[in-house]
């Protein structure tokens, strides 16, 4: 029986071994998409304890708490919050082959280094000694700690953006912290806070007056110019479905023009050809900027609305859906690509049966003289574990060029998720190593250095480097 998180966990080979040691252990991290707060970086002050290191933004493991039944307010409400951390630490034993059992000890282990199974009979001795040490951890040690070379927080189209130009001037930041733009309010026309949002958030961040679909596109590349002043080189999109309904210029201008004047909720149709339009437009700025598109759909948002009512939005309660056809996405890209407009795309589901379906719809629209310009994207909501990881290397390999593809974001909630760059790259040489190990790929170790090392930080480097 192996021991528990010992150097080679997860590393099943000889040449998982060597690959992850001696290649990729040591790599910076360039981490292109994280939910991070970037008034916590830019204010760089200690943590008060670990509840609200690793509890406070944490809707996976709230999910988990709700599923052993404890009360809301040891979640999300007002307990104390020595009363939250052991309430997670009493759930944390049940979460046998749950990504997150594993990530919360490497968290404790490299953070804080606690080599103790987080359980109830433990929690108070973890609290005690992770709190002593957090007096000497900021959000900025973390970044160094991590290596971490460049950081991607979403960010609205409408939010004030001082505190990344802040950090951009700062010169003892570790990282390099770059917003990323995530429209994902502007294009859910169906929502009821659609109207006030496109009036008094975004027409106002971008000082235009929203009547038409010729302004949305507007304010839209308004506000782009601001993010690409701070650096910004790609742009999120978190959707429910991808399809494709286009149409023309004077029935989006009714669509809009309706919807914004509250003159009834758009109909489903009405919808998908605001969608296909407003993608279309953002995916043609993003080639002409030299952006990268990342499209992650089957989201289904707050499906438990008596919660969302109660607590707000992002509460832990997304589910997946089925949310794209391969003849819709095939037809979106072939649209951009007769007009040689098809921007660097990641495309992810959350949904685990999507996968080969997108991997065979960017194969066919790849070239252009740059190596993985469509990546197959991965997920950790309900695929961060390694049947999820293995699924999108697996997928990669198949369809497309797995020595082209660019690792996983984090999505990263808290800077303690950070560690999720160690369990992707342990799969990873696991997954490459076996490989070798079967005698499937020769064991070339300067190739095979060379191709681990692409992979984890140099693809996504040349990726996410904008020329234009």
């Amino acid at each position: 029986m192996k021991k528990y998180i010992q150097d080679d966990f997860m590393l099943q080979t000889e040449a998982a071994k060597r690959l992850y040691h001696d290649y990729v252990a040591s790599l910076p991290i360039i981490d292109y998409r994280t939910h991070l707060r970037v008034e916590e970086i830019a204010g760089d002050e200690p943590y008060r304890n670990l509840t609200q290191l690793m509890l406070k933004n944490a809707p996976e493991k709230w999910r988990l708490m709700r599923a052993n039944g404890v009360a809301e307010k040891y979640i999300t409400g007002d307990a104390p919050d020595r009363e939250k951390f052991q309430k997670f630490a009493e759930t944390l034993p049940k979460a046998v082959g749950n990504p997150i059992y594993l990530n919360t000890h490497i968290e404790l282990k490299r953070f804080f280094g606690c080599e103790e199974i987080l359980c109830g009979e433990t929690a108070e001795k973890i609290w005690n000694d992770a709190n002593a040490k957090l007096k000497d951890l900021s959000s900025r040690k973390i970044l160094e700690r991590e290596k971490v070379e460049s950081l991607g927080i979403l960010a609205d189209p409408s939010a004030e953006l001082q505190q990344f130009e802040q950090l951009r001037q700062d010169k003892t930041c570790p990282a390099a912290i770059m917003p990323v733009f995530c429209p994902d309010k502007a294009l859910r026309i169906e929502d009821e806070e659609w109207e006030n949002y496109m009036k008094y958030e975004l027409g106002t961040a971008a000082g235009i007056e929203i009547s038409t679909m010729h302004d949305v596109y507007e304010a839209l590349s308004a506000r782009m110019d601001s993010f690409a002043s701070l650096g910004c080189c790609t742009a999120d999109h978190t959707l429910a479905a991808i399809g494709y309904c286009p149409a023309e210029n004077f029935e989006l201008d009714d669509i809009v023009g309706r919807t914004i004047n509250g003159k009834g909720t758009p109909s489903e149709k009405a919808r998908e050809q605001y969608q296909t339009a407003v993608l279309l437009f953002l995916a043609r700025e993003y080639a002409r900027r030299g952006w990268v598109m990342q499209l992650e759909y089957a989201v289904v948002r707050d499906s438990n609305t008596v919660r969302a009512q109660q607590l707000g939005p992002d509460k832990g309660d997304d589910c997946l859906s089925s949310g794209c056809r391969g003849d819709n996405l095939a037809r979106f890209f072939d649209r951009l690509n007769r007009e040689d407009k098809i921007p660097k795309t990641i495309i992810s589901s959350r949904n685990p049966s999507d996968g080969a379906m997108i991997a065979s719809v960017i194969g066919a629209f790849q070239g252009n003289g740059i190596a993985g310009k469509l990546q197959l994207g991965g997920s950790w909501t309900f695929q961060g574990d390694k049947a999820g990881i293995k699924a999108q290397l697996a997928n990669t390999a198949n369809f497309l060029l797995l020595g082209n593809a660019i690792h996983m974001a984090s999505n990263a909630r808290s800077l303690l998720s950070l560690n999720r760059h160690e369990y992707y790259r342990r799969v990873l040489c696991n997954f490459v190593g076996r490989i070798v190990e079967n005698g499937e790929y020769p064991a070339d170790w300067e190739n095979l250095g060379n191709l681990i090392e692409n992979i984890c930080y140099n693809n996504a480097k040349l990726y996410f480097a904008n020329e234009k």
